[in-house]
């Protein structure tokens, strides 16, 4: 039965490859934790390289991104409303892909496939599942490209965490002869823990220095761009200068730290489940009632954004192990907390735009998925073994 299956994939990944003309040209379509639009990368890989031929971000209506932030907590008539969003949302990768198209004045006959990851709004892998919203069949029937979507449920059915899925990747793209970490920073921070090649390629070798490792450190913008959108009524800390400008309350920090989280040893993987603003306001009461000194001063909004800060660029610290750090993801546009990151670089230093990279990590999952590869890694989700990640769509 099981060669049956990979037979099937192989075969339909052939047929798809001969009617694209061969064809490695993938579109990768990202919606992140942050809400706040879609990054849409077309990549070509040809003879196994990466080059990127074309980005394009477009944003999020408020009422779209409002639809999505509902549904990442419990509330009526769910159903309906998550109906609705995964339409809005296709409509919008599709938007992106035929800007994207356009910009490289390409076709849809010219593209192997999309790889679409979908919004989260619910990841609860310790209870076997995972959802990221999506309507791939109709993303398939507007663009008239081939879709893989739905990564991370396998994974999950395999005992796995389902996420990060971006370090496999990241070792494809990013490894070098000295270990490095590469972190994405989202609306979740997740670190990718990569050895040297030499001790890569010893695959006999099952030492941790030897294996690419990888998991979710905790918040990365999704607390600091809530709690500046309700103090200032911006959607994110432009370049945390209203951050940088506050204090740190080491205190605070330190209670913070307490969640259970952050001692959790990996393979582990997080969402705005808990680090949202109901985890943050519970957190601010439950310290205020623990230091009563605070009652006559309570803490600006603009130190407890400080603060925030100091969190993420710690949980990161801690998980990079001394490696040199390159970062991609909004967060890299945050002044004041790569300013707070141990000898921290953008991954445009490596060649890759910090913007695309995660968008360009679901086109490279897409081809593993055209080619029957595993796209998981065992060792940073904790699933069983390799698995085959994605659910086709033809065109």
């Amino acid at each position: 039965m099981k060669t049956a299956i990979l037979y099937g994939i192989r075969f339909f990944a052939a047929q798809c490859r001969m009617n694209m003309l061969l064809s490695e040209r993938y579109i990768g379509l990202m919606s992140g934790t942050s809400c706040d639009g879609v990054d849409a990368v077309l990549a070509d890989f040809a003879n196994d390289r990466v080059q990127t031929l074309g980005h394009v971000h477009v944003p999020f209506t408020a009422t779209l991104r409002e639809q999505l932030q509902s549904l990442m907590q419990s509330g009526n008539d769910e159903i309906e409303r998550m109906g609705d969003a995964s339409v809005a949302l296709a409509r919008v990768y599709a938007e992106a892909t035929q800007a994207l198209l356009a910009k490289t004045k390409l076709t849809a006959k010219d593209i192997a496939a999309l790889g679409a990851h979908g919004q989260t709004v619910r990841h609860r892998p310790e209870r076997g599942f995972t959802l990221q919203i999506n309507q791939p069949a109709l993303l398939a029937e507007l663009t008239g490209i081939a879709v893989v979507a739905d990564f991370r449920s396998r994974d999950v059915a395999a005992g796995g965490q389902g996420a990060p899925l971006v370090p496999a990747f990241h070792a494809a793209v990013f490894s070098a002869d000295v270990p490095r970490a590469v972190v994405n920073i989202g609306g979740i921070a997740n670190v990718s823990l990569l050895p040297a090649l030499s001790l890569a390629s010893e695959a006999r070798s099952q030492r941790d220095e030897s294996v690419v490792r990888g998991f979710d450190t905790g918040p990365g913008n999704t607390l600091l761009d809530a709690w500046c959108e309700r103090h200032t009524g911006k959607l994110f800390d432009d370049q945390g200068a209203w951050g940088a400008g506050g204090r740190v309350d080491e205190a605070l920090l330190k209670f913070f730290f307490e969640e259970p989280y952050f001692a959790t040893p990996p393979p582990k993987s997080t969402g705005r489940e808990l680090f949202n603003l109901a985890w943050l306001d519970a957190k601010l009461s439950a310290y205020a009632q623990l230091s009563p000194e605070r009652r006559a001063r309570d803490i600006s909004p603009q130190d407890v954004q400080a603060t925030l800060v100091a969190l993420t660029a710690q949980s990161i610290a801690k998980a990079v192990e001394g490696r040199d750090l390159f970062v991609c993801g909004g967060g890299v546009l945050n002044v004041e907390l790569m300013r707070q990151l141990p000898r921290a670089k953008s991954t445009k230093a490596l060649g890759v735009d910090p913007m695309q990279v995660e968008a360009l990590a679901f086109a490279w999952l897409a081809r593993e998925c055209f080619a029957a590869k595993p796209g998981n890694l065992p060792a940073v989700t904790g699933a069983r073994g390799s698995r085959v990640l994605g659910a086709v769509y033809a065109k």
